[in-house]
């Protein structure tokens, strides 16, 4: 079993394959010859992304209303499918959201992390770019998470969620899909 030295820097624990490497991508879908996708985990989701799941190499970004709607529930079935163990999960808490941009950054584009989940309150479009570009440099699943209000303003993204709250379930529009049919989703399971 890999422990992470006390003293181990980002770079070394980013280089460390054992911890980001999928178990088996033969599971992914493509899209493309360059873009494989995953299964959401929920097939009103999938019917309306191209290619059937979400978009590796690509920034996927989900506006929420506020935190701890289930937004991380979005991703897990993918992340299971994959076969990406939550055990082995790096969580990275920088003091500033500079360096949290520059940590997902370097991740994204490492070559090593399947899949970067990142919550901040606001960025600019500069940043949003370079999180895209960084993941499609390094075939990973980007996931940016920030305010609703943040809904009208451009973004590079090639997959955008709205999350609110429903009544008994939070509600699921598609804003922004490259390929694929905006609007609500339904999800009501696999």
């Amino acid at each position: 079993m890999w422990k992470p030295r006390e003293s181990s820097s980002l770079a070394e624990l980013l280089a460390d394959a054992r911890v980001w490497k999928l178990k088996d991508a033969s599971t992914s879908h493509r899209l493309s010859s360059s873009r494989p996708v995953w299964s959401t985990g929920h097939s009103a989701l999938d019917a309306r992304l191209p290619g059937g799941g979400w978009p590796t190499a690509s920034l996927v970004e989900v506006l929420i209303e506020v935190t701890g709607l289930g937004e991380v529930q979005l991703f897990l079935p993918a992340l299971a499918q994959q076969g990406i163990e939550l055990g082995r999960l790096l969580i990275v808490r920088p003091p500033s959201a500079m360096e949290a941009l520059w940590a997902a950054e370097q991740a994204l584009s490492s070559g090593v992390c399947a899949v970067v989940l990142l919550w901040l309150k606001g960025t600019d479009e500069r940043w949003l770019r370079r999180l895209k570009l960084a993941a499609e440099a390094g075939g990973s699943l980007g996931v940016l998470f920030r305010p609703e209000r943040h809904r009208f303003e451009s973004s590079p993204a090639s997959v955008r969620l709205l999350m609110t709250q429903g009544e008994s379930a939070p509600h699921l529009e598609l804003l922004k899909v490259q390929g694929g049919r905006p609007g609500p989703i339904v999800l009501s399971g696999p």
